[in-house]
């Protein structure tokens, strides 16, 4: 930890923790939220197909199919692809 002082608005961080400014905070929470949100959507495939059983492959996208898909998003989003 720094010895410098914690400005009026960010919380004291516990004992032997630095504290976090609220922007950073915020940005942790929502980060959270999305990986929450993804863990939640793959653990009701991973449900489906307990249940389920596995998809026919016949009814199923190829991947490679879903990359060019992605990339054409990423392309037509950012007008280049890395």
């Amino acid at each position: 930890m720094s010895d410098q002082p914690v400005p009026d608005d960010v919380q004291p961080g516990a004992a032997g923790r630095e504290a976090l400014t609220p922007d950073g905070a915020q940005a942790l929470r929502a980060y959270a939220a999305r990986t929450r949100e993804n863990a939640d959507l793959l653990a009701g495939v991973l449900e489906d197909i307990a249940l389920n059983g596995l998809p026919d492959p016949a009814d199923c996208t190829p991947w490679e199919e879903l990359r060019e898909r992605k990339l054409a998003q990423l392309h037509a989003a950012r007008g280049h692809v890395a």
